[in-house]
């Protein structure tokens, strides 16, 4: 037992939005963990620099481009990766977007971009690749939530909400296909360094906050949310359905 509760080997994991950032710190656990990870982004030149980064390092990886906001390239990407690569074992619903501002100035459109990206994409991709595990009856599916996903913050109206319709759309995906032996949970990271953090992580006041606002006093690494994502695509959860993990340092246990 042990280990193989862990092992993904013969797994195939689509991790859309993994060109960079957290995606790609998760397509890099998944296939050290043996999975077979194919990394989505819309720009292709960011998907070849990431499949030969992974490749480099001995990973199993190939890229697909599809836009999530595309309900017609979502079905037949997903469709041709089924027929071509083999079935989706594992999704990871990671592609998202942070538009920050007074919410009395948020436009109709900036809310509704917001929305697309980081919710609808959610429920498109989501729905697509669970009509296959459905037939066959197995499937994990990881949807990446936030600390916004419970929390509110000022500046961040639209990320919030959206990352809270992620978090009920996960617990409503597990309370239909948990039937269908398909075990669906969400991430919620607290503060990382990433790229789009960047100006915070910079942000001397800012990160003097967060710091005290965390248990761990500290940003979380991008690489120190693998291990959960590694244990939510693995044989070990396979009785964790609808649950959210949080990996925030403790920011989100105190007060």
């Amino acid at each position: 037992m042990g280990h193989s509760l862990f092992d993904l080997s013969g797994k195939n994991a689509l991790i859309t939005g993994s060109s960079r950032g957290i995606g790609y710190a998760l397509a890099e656990g998944l296939a050290g963990a043996g999975a077979r990870v194919i990394v989505n982004g819309t720009r292709q030149a960011g998907i070849d620099q990431a499949v030969a980064q992974l490749t480099a390092a001995g990973l199993n990886a190939i890229g697909w481009r599809f836009d999530v906001l595309s309900a017609a390239a979502v079905k037949d990407s997903i469709a041709r990766i089924e027929t071509t690569v083999g079935p989706i074992d594992i999704l990871v619903n990671n592609a998202g977007i942070q538009r920050r501002g007074p919410l009395l100035e948020c436009s109709e459109e900036t809310w509704q971009a917001v929305m697309d990206v980081n919710l609808t994409s959610v429920f498109r991709v989501g729905r697509e690749v669970a009509r296959y595990m459905v037939i066959r009856r197995q499937g994990k599916i990881i949807n990446i939530c936030s600390l916004q996903s419970q929390l509110g913050r000022s500046s961040i109206a639209p990320y919030a909400a959206s990352k809270g319709g992620v978090m009920m759309l996960t617990r409503t995906m597990c309370a239909e296909w948990a039937q269908h032996n398909i075990q669906v949970n969400g991430i919620a990271p607290g503060y990382f360094k990433t790229e789009l953090t960047r100006a915070l992580v910079e942000n001397v006041e800012f990160s003097t906050w967060l710091c005290q606002r965390t248990p761990a006093n500290r940003w979380g690494e991008a690489h120190e949310l693998q291990g959960a994502a590694i244990y939510l695509a693995a044989r070990a959860s396979d009785f964790v359905n609808g649950h959210i993990l949080y990996v925030d340092g403790g920011l989100s246990a105190v007060v």
